[in-house]
């Protein structure tokens, strides 16, 4: 029989089902253990040191599935912070997500935890990697689209050579938009953004994310915590400004395919086109998931981070409830644990 750290009968967990672009958001709202420590980071490493189980739980099956991605409200430490949050995922803890921010804006307003102003209402959301300021429209009383400026994006490093296995030295840009990707055009090796199957760019990319990481010493000027690749995002090329939209597949978290553009990968990516020179502030850039989902992206204001050139980038996006839960655990069941397949 699998261990667990629960107590018999005790252990009830409920949760709002969203979904971002098809992005599953599973936001907990109750029966989450305290997290120690004073700032959201040091909370984020109180949950992976000693509360794992609860995202093992929550995110693997039969509860969850491979692609399943979560989000958990602490109290915040950021003084003009609404809510404070941590992401969870099937790998672990995420720094930045921005399908979560959208489904979390119009969550923040609908269940009544900040003042609600039509036709617009501010929500400011502590994440790991900083204060994300969200804003939802409301319209008689109904929450709608949601935008949202995170911390200042940046690139890290462009066309840097990494040797792989796979492909052999692949040429690649690595960005950060709240989390460190690596980008490059799928038909550099030989995928289609449109065409390809999602396993194979699951495998490819984390591939990529794997070899990049042992290869390239990431930095982040404010923490160290924030300083890993989180993923690889594939694209269909298309960077130079176009009134058509242009495709993002992010993978993530190993082999995690998100299914909306990925707002962190989006800013991600502003940040690189407006660093070439393909796109410039105020100009707004569209961009779709591997479902066809979209997100808006805007570079509004340059700024710095850290030695970094950067931009603070403006990306909207549309979020929809489609259930509640409940869960329990029984002290005898052998997959308490959770667990995953290859």
């Amino acid at each position: 029989m699998a261990s667990t750290p629960f107590l018999a009968g005790a252990f009830e967990v409920t949760t709002i089902e969203m979904h971002t672009g098809g992005e599953p958001l599973r936001i907990v709202t109750s029966g989450y253990p305290k997290l120690a420590g004073r700032r959201l980071l040091d909370k984020r490493r109180d949950a992976l040191a000693n509360h794992d189980t609860f995202r093992r739980l929550l995110m693997h099956e039969p509860r969850g599935h491979s692609d399943m991605y979560g989000a958990v409200l602490v109290e915040p430490d950021h003084p003009e912070a609404d809510l404070a949050v941590l992401f969870l995922h099937g790998e672990g803890y995420s720094t930045m997500c921005g399908h979560a921010i959208v489904a979390l804006g119009r969550w923040a307003v609908d269940s009544g935890l900040v003042t609600v102003r039509e036709p617009e209402t501010e929500v400011a959301i502590q994440a790991p990697c900083g204060l994300v300021r969200a804003v939802v429209s409301v319209q008689n009383g109904k929450s709608g689209r949601v935008r949202f400026r995170s911390v200042p994006s940046f690139v890290f490093a462009r066309e840097l050579m990494v040797d792989t296995a796979e492909w052999g030295p692949l040429q690649l840009d690595i960005a950060y938009g709240g989390a460190f990707y690596a980008i490059l055009a799928a038909d550099s090796i030989g995928l289609d953004v449109h065409k390809s199957p999602a396993h194979l760019l699951a495998d490819a990319g984390a591939a990529i994310t794997g070899a990049a990481a042992a290869q390239v010493r990431l930095s982040h000027p404010e923490d160290d915590d924030l300083a890993f690749l989180y993923g690889t995002i594939f694209t269909d090329g298309r960077d130079a400004y176009d009134e058509a939209p242009t495709r993002n597949v992010c993978v993530f978290a190993g082999r995690q395919v998100d299914r909306s553009p990925t707002g962190s990968g989006v800013s991600a990516r502003i940040a690189l086109q407006w660093t070439r020179g393909e796109i410039a502030l105020g100009r707004t850039r569209r961009f779709e998931s591997i479902v066809g989902s979209r997100f808006d992206g805007t570079a509004v204001e340059e700024t710095r981070a850290g030695p970094y050139r950067a931009v603070v980038v403006e990306v909207s996006g549309q979020a929809h409830y489609h259930g509640e839960a409940r869960f329990t655990l029984e002290a005898e069941d052998p997959l308490a644990n959770g667990f995953l397949l290859d």
